[in-house]
């Protein structure tokens, strides 16, 4: 260190802004720390945990790492956790990249390397087994690094974080990461009630300053303009970076007026005028074209679709514009594989070139030198040749249907800057390191897997963290691009707000019940669970309901004072007014559910080859019956419709009794997945219909019933009471009915309050009673079988339990004990296909078995009031069962549709439930060997092919 860096350094020490350890830490960094980054690294030389909430690319893992480096002065262990294997990949290069093979480790699902190293990296679910199994890994641990800690909030594995953190040995301190979110200091407060001295950091500065732009036609105009702007601006700025200059005084030309003013990089903003200006002309241009084409809807005040006063540009204009503004690299955010795919197909066709020719040459040769153990025949079936030729050109695609290594392959390149345009869907936002200067976002609205739904503040944020390299770029950009309909003031919205609670998904699950029974009894347990974030949350918002609660009762009291009468008990009279109005709904209900019986006794007497009318819902029209649907507790016909669609309706279908308008014969050789057989049953279907030529018969009327005996006494009542002479009867009416309105919402109130309190303890009792009935537990006692249970970490973890103890897998040949598996760990990710191939045989009637064993679990569950166990999905099965036999990789791909990246996780998350499987297996059966066997089976070829760079 030089004189003046000793002296500098000194001083800081005596400021107490440093102290001697973060001094010598800091020298492996090429920049100053910023202050959040000090504060955080003091609280934790000073023996507290920490909690440090900041902005993506803030630098918020140094503070995990300094923790590393303070371990290994003190020869301590030091867990780094994270909650995806590909970050924890990334975290492990770059640990190893710093401090050397030898003192790093790695462990996920897929791979264990140096487990026992001072310094190792996992995931959060590997820490979580270890914890319930007493791993002797844990012996000597100091801190354990959480990156990206608001995962908790996830809804399929938040759970794990709070197990983490609940049960770590008081003697290691946590150092917790998460992006920005609007209620650390609560989040920071459940961590001081669990693991004591917990030091809670919050930094909204963005290290990078982020500028937001929307992109309409072909160019970019600023979200936000400066207050003061000049007048007489035309509303366009040129970004900073760009090959022109960036005029700080004309930073968007009009005036901005109207509207709320915002800070934005530490200046007084409003919207964009004209970008307002420019969606309220594209409103009138739509009202108007609606208005020509139909006049009639004029006076109606019918609503059109927005029509485009700029059409969205292509990609390959968005990038040659960000290219020409020195914009590049930039990742655009599209919201579905096939769309990140097709844009760099466009690219590509389009001529686009973004690189050298030298760097062409060392993106081919790195390329060829990861991929140089993939065989020359896999790499044709993953389309490599088309794949490398995008990348020489500077343009990639990232998302889950990729290959691991080429997912890998692209983020190195784009950390090198070799890549400059990146096709991610929203993924890529969940910690992966690839920083780029510009963030385009194609639309605000994405699909989640029900329906389009808008993007929050939070994702939005989340996706536009990427924008800004820190010491690379002087500013970060996000680009929206304008669609149909864009709404400035929305976009703005998004931009601006800063409220992102984190809310716990916590909940106790079969698994977990075993576990800690085993470990510590059944009460000290419950004493735990009731310590985690999601009662944390529930009891603080109970204070405020029982506040609330206390309002409504004193309203009530003045309620019933304004309800008095002079002549009687009002509140009394009003009752029996409430009385007759439910009764009176009650009948009409008893009506409709007459009504709805009367259509499921219809739909229990359909017979194959019935045809019938749909009257409503999604495949409402004529079909004809091919399997009545009736093995369930409700029937769910399979009908053919007259378009040629196998689909099963149910009773919400029918409001009313269906009657079969005619019949046809089903071809004994019919089969529902035959394109061809379905064609020409339907075509048999519409020659039927025309020959039958028949009207629906007409709707028959209610018949008139005499009046209920019930609403009969009740009005007598009511006329004689005293009240109901009253003049001012209606007046009184009026507060009464208040009265109840707010009674039913006090009650509402009342129960919500009764029922957060000791919520998690609760459900945590009806677990236990589920896994008393079946046996798992005797009390505070784990069985034989809990013991197999405690084993599996699984959704499905109940389920391969109940599988071991009954036999079901055994007897079956390793490649089909793979496929039965494979249904408890893969999801469809469509679900319109409704008959899922399945090998005939012994695989066939386990799995038949299986499914039947999760419908008794399912009323088992009911019985007790949750509900953790989701159905088994064949899916994967056929798969697994092809690629187990040893078939070639292109068949299965071709032939399922399926991209290799889902294959090959899919199947790496049936070699750890096989693992499991293995450990958790009764010795001396066939399950425990054969089920190795399926793992050397299916562990083959890109399934094989090593993660870690």
């Amino acid at each position: 260190m030089s004189t003046h860096a000793a002296r500098y350094a000194q001083f800081r020490r005596r400021q107490g802004v440093s102290s001697a350890a973060i001094e010598d830490f800091q020298h492996l960094y090429g920049f100053e720390f910023d202050d959040f980054q000090i504060r955080a690294c003091k609280a934790l030389e000073s023996g507290h945990g920490v909690l440090v909430a900041a902005p993506t690319g803030s630098g918020k893992t140094v503070v995990g790492e300094f923790a590393i480096h303070l371990a290994l002065r003190d020869g301590g262990k030091c867990f780094y956790t994270t909650p995806i294997k590909a970050l924890s990949n990334q975290k492990y290069t770059d640990l190893v990249r710093r401090y050397g093979s030898d003192s790093v480790g790695l462990l996920t699902g897929d791979n264990s390397v140096n487990g026992e190293a001072p310094i190792v990296v996992m995931t959060t679910e590997v820490l979580r087994n270890m914890l319930y199994a007493g791993s002797h890994t844990l012996a000597g641990l100091s801190y354990v690094v959480m990156d990206e800690v608001h995962y908790l909030a996830d809804r399929f594995r938040g759970a794990v974080w709070e197990e983490v953190i609940i049960h770590l040995p008081d003697s290691v301190r946590t150092v917790a990461l998460s992006a920005t979110v609007s209620n650390a200091e609560e989040f920071g407060q459940w961590l001081l009630q669990v693991r004591g001295d917990t030091t809670v950091i919050v930094d909204e500065k963005r290290p990078v300053p982020l500028w937001q732009h929307v992109m309409a036609g072909k160019r970019l105009h600023d979200l936000f303009v400066t207050v003061d702007a000049d007048e007489e601006g035309d509303g366009d700025t040129e970004p900073s970076g760009s090959k022109r200059t960036r005029k700080r005084d004309r930073n968007s030309g009009q005036r901005a007026t109207g509207g709320r003013e915002i800070v934005v990089n530490g200046e007084r903003m409003r919207v964009n005028p004209r970008l307002i200006r420019l969606a309220q002309e594209e409103g009138r241009l739509t009202q108007l074209a609606h208005r020509r084409r139909h006049p009639q809807t004029r006076a109606r005040g019918g609503t059109p679709r927005p029509r485009a006063k700029f059409p969205p540009p292509s990609r390959v204009q968005i990038v040659d514009e960000l290219d020409n503004e020195g914009l590049l690299p930039a990742i655009t955010f599209i919201f579905s594989r096939a769309g990140c795919d097709a844009a760099v197909r466009q690219c590509v066709v389009s001529g686009l070139t973004l690189t050298t020719d030298e760097e062409a040459e060392e993106i081919r040769a790195y390329a060829e030198r990861q991929c140089a153990d993939i065989p020359a025949a896999d790499l044709a079936v993953l389309g490599y040749q088309e794949w490398l030729l995008a990348l020489q050109r500077g343009i990639a695609a990232h998302h889950a249907g990729l290959l691991p290594t080429f997912k890998e392959i692209v983020e190195t390149l784009f950390a090198r800057g070799l890549i400059r345009a990146v096709f991610a869907t929203e993924t890529l936002a969940l910690g992966i390191n690839m920083p780029a200067r510009t963030v385009v976002i194609e639309k605000l609205d994405k699909w989640n897997g029900e329906t389009h739904a808008s993007l929050t503040p939070g994702e939005y944020t989340q996706l536009t963290g990427r924008a800004g390299r820190r010491g690379i770029d002087v500013e970060g950009h996000a680009v929206v691009v304008w669609q149909p309909g864009t709404d400035p003031e929305a976009v703005a919205g998004l931009a601006s707000t800063r409220t992102y609670p984190l809310n716990s998904s916590f909940q106790p699950s079969y698994n977990m019940a075993v576990n800690l029974v085993g470990q510590v009894g059944r009460e000290r347990s419950r004493t735990m669970l009731e310590s985690s974030f999601a009662q944390f949350q529930a009891d603080r918002a109970v204070v405020g309901l029982t506040r609330q609660l206390h309002k409504h009762e004193e309203a009530l009291d003045g309620y019933a004072q304004a309800a008095q009468c002079h002549l009687g008990d009002f509140m009394e009279y009003a009752q029996l007014r409430r009385s007759l109005s439910d009764r009176e709904a009650e009948l009409s209900k008893t009506r409709k559910d007459r009504r709805r019986s009367e259509a499921l006794r219809s739909l229990e007497n359909l017979r194959p080859g019935d045809i019938i009318e749909v009257p409503t819902g999604r495949h409402a029209g004529f079909a004809v019956v091919l399997d009545p649907g009736t093995r369930g507790d409700v029937p769910a016909p399979l009908v053919l419709t007259v378009n040629r669609q196998a689909k099963r309706v149910n009773a919400n279908d029918f409001p009313a009794p269906v009657e079969p308008a005619g019949r046809v014969r089903i071809p004994k050789n019919f089969s529902a997945r035959s394109a061809q057989s379905r064609r020409d049953l339907a075509a048999t279907l519409r020659n039927k219909l025309a020959d039958l030529r028949t009207e629906p018969p007409p709707k028959g009327r209610e018949a008139t019933a005499g009046e209920d005996p019930e609403i009969a006494r009740l009005r007598r009542e009511l006329r004689a009471h005293p009240c109901h002479g009253c003049d001012e009867r209606e007046d009184h009416a009026r507060w009464a009915e208040r009265y109840f309105r707010l009674h039913k919402e006090t009650e509402g109130l009342r129960r919500k309050v009764e029922g957060r309190s000791h919520v998690i303890a609760r459900t945590f009792d009806r677990v236990c009673g589920v896994l008393e009935q079946l046996g798992y537990l005797d009390g505070d006692t784990v069985t034989d079988e809990g013991v197999r249970l405690a084993k599996i970490y699984s959704e499905l973890d109940l389920l391969a339990a109940e599988c071991l103890r009954r036999g079901v897998w055994e007897g079956l040949s390793p490649v089909e004990l793979a496929a039965c598996v494979s249904s408890l760990v893969y999801e469809s990710r469509r679900t319109d296909d409704a008959f899922p191939r399945v090998p005939r045989g012994a695989t066939e009637e386990a799995l038949t078995e299986m499914v039947r064993m999760w419908g008794d679990l399912h009323e088992t569950e009911r019985d007790h009031r949750v509900s953790f166990l989701r159905e088994p999905d064949l899916g994967f099965v056929w798969l697994t069962y092809r690629w187990a036999k040893g078939d070639q990789l292109d068949h299965i791909l071709y032939d399922a549709e399926m991209p290799a990246g889902d294959f090959v996780r899919a199947t790496k998350q049936l070699i750890d439930m096989l693992s499991q499987i293995m450990g958790a297996a009764p010795e001396g059966g066939t399950v425990r060997s054969n089920a190795r066997a399926a793992i050397d089976a299916i562990r083959r070829g890109v399934v094989a092919y090593s993660s870690v760079g």
